[in-house]
């Protein structure tokens, strides 16, 4: 799912604050949120969260990811 998509779900849980890193680990900031790919995320899917709680690690879409 691109950040977006995954931003409007937490977003329709309620939350509006999440965060999002780059997994490659480049530290590129995520100005356009649909030309990044989710490829991990904290917590777990299904855990409650509140505001900042979820971190989204994304890679630019058709970019290969480091996380597992």
């Amino acid at each position: 799912m691109n950040l977006q998509a995954a931003q409007d779900k937490i977003q329709e849980g309620g939350v509006w604050y999440s965060r999002s890193t780059d997994a490659t680990g480049k530290g590129r900031m995520q100005v356009l949120d649909a030309n990044w790919i989710v490829v991990a995320q904290t917590p777990a899917p299904g855990v409650l969260i509140g505001e900042g709680d979820a971190v989204l690690s994304v890679v630019k879409i058709g970019e290969r990811s480091t996380c597992r």
